[in-house]
């Protein structure tokens, strides 16, 4: 549906001596801005369906492909459940859906649900269209990221990667780093209703957020090695418990505490549309974007960032700002982030390398309050 809009203007109209002045408005109609055409790679599944109802719905962007090997030539609309078709059919040749939108010359998105062994073979052929990419694939490899940024930088094309895309997860996330440097013990509890793979990224990603800050957490039971006290994530002791029941909620908490009380933070997914806010503010945020951006990459980059992956800005959600969290990827060794509008940051100088800075404070192995 093509959307439009008015322009009014005030006109006055000069009428004989002693008549009264009149003004009027005129309105002309004119059609804005085009839309967003999104391509989702990877239709067919739960988030797939759900993100072609809330594209559909979104202002701004429309679905112009459908891509899965499953319900192939069946209408996407019709496969969503909708009121009515979208006359899309489902394909399973993604470069040729990426062709018939690259000949339209207007700004295109592929959002990549498929898996981490076909993200780098897609976002190369979405970016060699003059497409731009979201790619939610948990657990892509670090090399994975690091060849598409180099491939991205050299085409001058946009590409979000992001580990997830709800938005209250990043934001426990925020909340726990900021935590870190006030309390000595965490530990970290998640649910699910299925065992697919434990611990969940979300679990692995909380856990390496809080190591290398210079902080050794559970130093009582650091070298424990009871089960029940579950498994050791990251270099600092950060431990992780997964429970797995069915009709349990996807949740995610984590512990700290201090003499004399506990701070918990704990986030519940109840469904897949959870993850639908943080999706259509990654689209419009790629469609201005010209090198890769990875949301909350790991803290900080071990040993002087051997990955070659740069964590250069880390945005928090403030007013004006379209994502919650972004972080640059460059091909150059630094390392910043940003929690809460305060500067947190690892310098790649052999000679502070251990140390932390957070609003002019140095943190090294002992906390400086």
């Amino acid at each position: 549906m093509a959307t439009l809009s008015c322009r009014f203007h005030l006109a006055i109209h000069r009428l004989p001596c002693n008549a009264r002045v009149r003004p009027s408005f005129s309105c002309s109609v004119q059609p804005s801005q085009s839309n967003i055409k999104v391509v989702i790679n990877g239709a067919a599944k739960e988030i797939g369906r759900a993100a072609v109802i809330a594209v559909t719905k979104a202002r701004g962007m429309e679905v112009a492909g459908a891509v899965d090997s499953y319900c192939v030539g069946e209408d996407i609309g019709k496969v969503c459940d909708m009121e009515e078709p979208l006359e899309i059919p489902i394909m399973n040749d993604l470069t040729m859906v990426l062709g018939s939108i690259s000949q339209s010359k207007e700004t295109g998105v592929v959002v990549d649900f498929t898996q981490p062994s076909a993200v780098y073979d897609n976002v190369k052929q979405a970016t060699a269209f003059g497409l731009r990419s979201v790619v939610y694939v948990p657990r892509i490899t670090v090399d994975t990221i690091s060849a598409l940024s180099a491939f991205c930088e050299k085409a001058s094309m946009g590409c979000l990667v992001a580990p997830t895309l709800s938005i209250g997860s990043i934001l426990l996330q925020q909340a726990a780093i900021s935590a870190s440097f006030h309390y000595n013990n965490v530990e970290i509890v998640e649910s699910r209703a299925h065992a697919t793979d434990l611990p969940s990224p979300d679990a692995i990603q909380i856990a390496n957020n809080l190591s290398n800050l210079g902080q050794i957490y559970n130093r009582e039971d650091l070298s424990t090695d009871v089960s029940a006290r579950g498994q050791v994530l990251g270099e600092d002791g950060v431990r992780v418990h997964s429970m797995v029941l069915p009709g349990l909620p996807s949740s995610t908490t984590v512990y700290f505490s201090g003499p004399g009380e506990v701070y918990t933070i704990k986030h519940d997914i109840t469904d897949v549309q959870c993850l639908m806010p943080g999706l259509l503010l990654a689209i419009r945020k790629v469609a201005r974007l010209k090198n890769i951006h990875y949301v909350f990459l790991q803290a900080f980059c071990s040993e002087h960032c051997k990955s070659k992956l740069t964590c250069v800005a880390h945005t928090i959600s403030t007013a004006s700002s379209v994502w919650p969290g972004e972080i640059s990827v460059e091909p150059h060794y630094s390392s910043s982030f940003l929690v809460y509008d305060k500067i947190l940051h690892r310098s790649s100088d052999e000679s502070v390398s251990s140390k932390y800075f957070m609003e002019g404070k140095v943190y090294g192995q002992e906390k400086v309050l």
